[in-house]
């Protein structure tokens, strides 16, 4: 996102929508008018300050972006849509439409890493440092993914080197385990948290047993690792598709 200088007053009331706070006034010399400017290396070109119509004068505008730059805004703004995936916002609808999707089968879960947040974001190098940590273990990075699709090696979780400063508001890693190996997974993931220069917080999903119980929290409450009471049940309206099956 840029102002306009020379329509830009200074008013500053583009500030408030700022989600990562890159917009600040600019410090000009005596006598000289006071003007905002944004911080273009902590924007994240999520287009909120933009769309929201503050400005009084129209100083805001969002510039065409080329590779790797575009990488920022079809991450952080929700109405993007990645080309590669198909799929708008920072991950995949994979984990909150399981019951319709089927992605996650009885005996296996989905996990994801999540960092970055509004107010501080992340880069893509933090991204890299999980994926680098899991590609050892042989999970199953989700393909649809838009994180995967900027993979250069996927045995050894190297991302392109070029996407690596690259800042946005968030982004997931999401993957596929068998619920036997929950442990082994979180507790890298547990490591690598401290390696991470942002919120990053950890994520959990499977079917629940015949009887209702979540095999999940069972294996969590076992290994005594803390979790939120922040959960959630997802209950689809979706029909089921079968593959074969007439529509």
């Amino acid at each position: 996102m840029r102002i306009d200088a020379t329509k830009c007053i200074g008013c500053g009331r583009c500030r408030a929508f700022c989600i990562m706070q890159a917009i600040d006034f600019a410090r000009p010399g005596k006598g000289r008018v006071v003007r905002c400017v944004v911080n273009e290396d902590e924007c994240v070109d999520c287009g909120i300050c933009y769309r929201s119509k503050v400005c009084p004068t129209d100083a805001l505008f969002q510039p065409e972006t080329e590779y790797p730059r575009s990488i920022r805004g079809t991450f952080s703004n929700p109405t993007a849509i990645h080309k590669e995936t198909k799929v708008p916002g920072r991950g995949t609808e994979e984990m909150k439409t399981n019951d319709v999707t089927n992605r996650y089968k009885r005996g296996f879960a989905g996990m994801a890493a999540e960092m970055g947040r509004p107010g501080i974001g992340s880069r893509l190098r933090d991204a890299e440092k999980v994926f680098m940590a899991l590609a050892p273990l042989g999970v199953e990075f989700e393909p649809q993914n838009p994180l995967t699709t900027l993979l250069e090696d996927k045995t050894t979780g190297k991302m392109r080197p070029e996407v690596l400063d690259e800042k946005v508001l968030s982004c997931i890693v999401e993957m596929i385990v068998p619920i036997d190996r929950i442990t082994e997974i979180y507790e890298t993931l547990d490591r690598v948290a401290k390696e991470i220069d942002t919120v990053f917080s950890i994520d959990l999903v499977c079917r629940t047993n015949e009887d209702l119980s979540v095999p999940t929290l069972e294996i969590m409450d076992k290994a005594g690792y803390w979790r939120s009471i922040n959960g959630k049940t997802n209950i689809g309206l979706g029909k089921l598709e079968v593959k074969g099956a007439k529509k």
